[in-house]
């Protein structure tokens, strides 16, 4: 599904160079479950960010579904992401203005279907997400566990292909973080691709596989056994 070759990603401020990518090389299955695991610094969200088509790399190769990404326009990209990416933040990113309906419908306003689609779309994952009693609320009547399940509905709304979750739980309090888990758990089962970055070992374990990031470089990918989640595999990177 994906295929990162010897990316690079620098930043240049106030004349000192950061290298946040030195030389990743990562292929990502139809419906697997990664999680990304690394110090602060070591270049995570970086790499999540170019998974996700909101950066580019300096150099390197990156085939999504057999299309190559670097180099694209943003205005291709979009469309790309648009039809495959959902996004998980850490701090749920919805805008207090709208109602939870309204900033599940966000997700779906450039995607070309008629409106009773789009409603049909959201009152599933609504029900599927056990907030359609919410529909009308705003997110500050929301408890966080809550405000991150519709965060989850917004990005699952268009059935993407991949979700790219950075810290989904680091707002959360541990019961509300098991939810979020759960549902993160059925949704890899259901078959969607999920990439996840953490600082949680526990969570972490829940992936199939966990790849550890350290200044910019990938040192280790773990295979985690399905019968008994241990790491079968340390395959070095």
């Amino acid at each position: 599904m994906i295929t990162l070759n010897s990316i690079y990603k620098k930043y240049l401020t106030e004349e000192i160079e950061t290298t946040a990518l030195n030389g990743v090389d990562l292929t990502i299955g139809q419906g697997e479950f990664i999680s990304i695991m690394g110090p602060s610094g070591c270049g995570k969200s970086t790499l999540l960010n170019i998974l996700g088509m909101l950066d580019t790399p300096e150099s390197g190769s990156y085939l999504f579904n057999g299309q190559e990404i670097a180099g694209l326009s943003e205005r291709k990209r979009a469309a790309i992401r648009k039809n495959n990416i959902g996004f998980i933040f850490q701090s749920f990113n919805l805008i207090d203005e709208l109602t939870v309906e309204e900033n599940i419908q966000l997700a779906l306003q450039y995607i070309d279907i008629d409106t009773a689609e789009k409603n049909r779309k959201i009152k599933h994952v609504m029900d599927r997400l056990g907030i359609a009693h919410r529909a009308s609320h705003f997110p500050k009547q929301l408890s966080g566990g809550q405000q991150q399940r519709v965060a989850i509905a917004r990005a699952t709304v268009c059935a993407p292909s991949i979700i790219l979750a950075d810290e989904p739980t680091g707002n959360l309090d541990s019961k509300s973080g098991k939810e979020v888990m759960s549902l993160l758990s059925e949704l890899h089962n259901n078959g969607t691709s999920i990439v996840m970055v953490t600082h949680s070992a526990e969570q972490a374990e829940i992936a199939d596989r966990i790849v550890t990031l350290r200044d910019g470089q990938i040192i280790n990918g773990k295979l985690q056994d399905e019968s008994n989640n241990q790491p079968l595999l340390a395959v070095a990177s």
